[in-house]
């Protein structure tokens, strides 16, 4: 059976050293070291990550030991994020999180995972990517938060 193969962006990440993430951060963590989905990143996590807290770095070094694939930003991906970011889709201020949407979309992942509700797993948001996705010939992505996607179950505490 075919893994279902997820990008991750840096807010998963981080969610692993946050309280209030941390249960379906590392719930997702432990289905990529169990083999239940593939882990896919890019150079835009890796930069991102560097500024991070070392308890984070190490969340980072361990997701990488899960043998992810690596979304390569094409000039196909920075275009879709151009599109995103001249629809309104995201702020200029946010291009990295335009990057995060097409550097996915493009690699054809099965679903993207973050924290940012703000700027991404939020329908509006969601229903503009894949309008863009559509006119220029792309899938639609599936959109979600680590605690919708995990097989860990936090309902006993």
């Amino acid at each position: 059976m075919k893994k279902l193969r997820i990008y991750v962006d840096t807010s998963v990440i981080g969610g692993c050293c946050d309280a209030e993430f941390a249960a379906w951060s590392n719930g997702l963590m432990w289905d990529f070291q169990r083999g239940l989905y593939r882990p896919v990143l890019s150079e835009i996590v890796a930069a991102e990550i560097q500024r991070a807290p070392e308890e984070v770095l190490l969340k980072y070094a361990e997701l990488l030991s899960y043998d992810p694939e690596f979304a390569e930003l094409t000039e196909d991906a920075a275009e879709l994020a151009r599109v995103y970011l001249e629809r309104g889709a995201v702020g200029s201020d946010f291009e990295n999180d335009a990057l995060h949407i097409a550097l996915a979309t493009v690699a054809n992942v099965d679903v993207l995972v973050s924290w940012n509700f703000k700027h991404v797993v939020r329908l509006d948001k969601i229903r503009l990517f894949n309008a863009a996705n559509i006119e220029l010939g792309f899938k639609t992505l599936q959109i979600y938060s680590p605690r919708e996607v995990t097989t860990h179950d936090n309902s006993s505490g």
